[in-house]
């Protein structure tokens, strides 16, 4: 979409311009609010860094999160309608855990009604903290979801964005992340940031990965400065799906030992990977940390004087993958980045797949016996329901003899709207702590879920697709909304009658 923009010494460039009109290599600022009032002394010094910001002709947009962590903070719009009204391109993060749909698109609508157009799409952290107790988390609808309500909003004025997050240990945990990401932009994401890593095999991968399926959407590299309180708290787990390995907490150590704790180690650290990120292609960097005006400036410096080929030698050292991590593309040992080659295991593997377990394999063929709309079974099923539509006491009766079941054999949680065969026969209400139907978040780490230690359901449902040679199209179909209205009532009936997600009424 080609269009004019009017620009003042006061008013930057709109970041949807810079992306898709200009090869502009796009710097942004991401800037977390801090709890209480704007006028404290806390969000005050956040404010005048943002101003300071914003008056700088090198920073293209400034990004503000939505409760990072978990934690309560000041709403990102509260800072941002200040910075928007001085010229600054701002990114608004809105994040699904705390509201539900219809807090989101009256949010959608105040947010477009104010003017701000690029939003950042997220399902968000689960609450750790909350007034007089833990919040309960939302997760009515999730990243992709929202999505789809960002594009529909306003008559599709927004500019969205999303997050992807392939720096994960095992293969049914990167390969959901890309899958999702194909529904992501599918639905409707204009821009893509990438989660916090720290290697530039990973960061390759992942431009690789887009240009092999044919993507084209700009890309900003995630990176996020660290100190050895951040390096140190990253390694303890406790920010979902960001990994600092012993091998990196042990190189900040190391250096924060020296006079200046570190602060010129760390700088030079992130300059180097924002040459890596312009190197491999990337549209941008997206700068996060605790850092002053004059970190920033430093870094941007660092990057001025390096020469253009230095970051090549640049990915040979920004090397700290988990053991054993997975990756797409055989490594190139003398870039210390991506070949062409696919894993050769990965292809292997695909091949010879692996026995699925018992109770999946039964639960398949029960559903294509009973539930496949073309088989004998549904059409038997329809007609009861129908029946039973008519007779509440036969209605009940069914549903008590359904819950009877499933409660059994997957731990139902009686939504009404089921979506066990998306899931691989897993139970997203149950057994998922963000109820994500649309795929994984980005808080796994080796497989396990960030809220407790129990699997993900969407690493246990890609394992048990695989097994079939089914788990690429693991996402693939419209949007999942799950619908609030059919709770308490039979899912066997909604999917008979086409109450659910799945489609309209059906006709006998």
């Amino acid at each position: 979409m080609a269009y004019s923009v009017a620009t003042t010494a006061w008013t930057k460039r709109p970041l949807r311009f810079l992306l898709e009109e200009t090869d502009t290599f796009v710097t942004i600022a991401e800037l977390a609010t801090s709890r209480g009032l704007i006028t404290d002394a806390s969000s005050s010094k956040v404010l005048g860094l943002a101003r300071s910001l914003a008056e700088h002709p090198r920073f293209h947009a400034l990004s503000i999160t939505d409760n990072p962590g978990g934690h309560a903070m000041l709403s990102a719009d509260t800072m941002g309608t200040d910075l928007m009204y001085r010229g600054q391109e701002v990114i608004i993060h809105l994040s699904c855990k705390d509201w539900n749909r219809n807090a989101l698109e009256s949010r959608c609508w105040m947010l477009a009604s104010v003017g701000f157009r690029n939003v950042l799409a997220l399902s968000g952290d689960s609450p750790v903290t909350g007034f007089h107790g833990q919040a309960s988390p939302v997760f009515d609808i999730d990243s992709v979801g929202l999505l789809k309500l960002l594009t529909e909003v306003q008559g599709g004025n927004f500019f969205p964005g999303a997050v992807v997050s392939n720096y994960k240990r095992l293969e049914s945990e990167v390969m959901p992340q890309y899958f999702k990401l194909a529904k992501k932009i599918a639905t409707g994401a204009g821009f893509l940031i990438n989660q916090i890593g720290y290697d530039a095999l990973k960061m390759d991968e992942l431009l690789r990965y887009m240009e092999l399926q044919g993507w084209t959407l700009p890309v900003m590299a995630n990176i996020f400065v660290l100190g050895v309180t951040a390096a140190r708290y990253f390694h303890s787990g406790k920010i979902p799906g960001v990994i600092v390995t012993d091998d990196l907490l042990a190189l900040a150590e190391k250096q924060a030992a020296s006079p200046d704790k570190g602060r010129a180690f760390f700088l030079d650290f992130a300059a180097r990977q924002c040459a890596i990120a312009r190197g491999l292609g990337y549209r941008g960097i997206y700068l996060g940390g605790h850092l002053k005006l004059e970190d920033y400036e430093k870094i941007l410096a660092l990057l001025d004087s390096f020469a253009p080929d230095d970051w090549r030698e640049f990915a040979k050292q920004l090397h700290f993958p988990q053991a054993d991590e997975f990756t797409y593309f055989e490594p190139d040992p003398d870039t210390g980045l991506c070949s062409h080659q696919i894993n050769r295991e990965y292809l292997k593997s695909k091949q010879q797949p692996k026995c699925a377990p018992l109770a999946y394999r039964v639960n398949r063929r029960i559903h294509d016996l009973a539930f496949e709309e073309a088989s004998a079974g549904f059409r038997a099923g329809r007609k009861l329901y129908q029946i039973a539509d008519r007779a509440p006491l036969l209605g009940r009766a069914i549903h008590a003899a359904e819950q009877a079941v499933k409660i059994a054999a997957f731990d139902c949680r009686d939504c009404g709207d089921c979506s066990l065969p998306e899931i691989a026969y897993l139970c997203p209400e149950s057994q998922c702590a963000k109820n994500q139907r649309n795929g994984p978040c980005g808080g796994t780490h080796q497989g396990t879920c960030e809220v407790g230690e129990k699997p993900c359901i969407w690493v246990r449902a890609y394992d048990r697709l695989k097994a079939y040679g089914e788990e690429e199209g693991m996402l693939d179909g419209p949007v999942i909304f799950k619908n609030g209205a059919l709770r308490g009532t039979s899912a066997w009936g909604n999917a008979f009658l086409g109450r659910d997600h799945r489609g309209k009424p059906k006709t006998s």
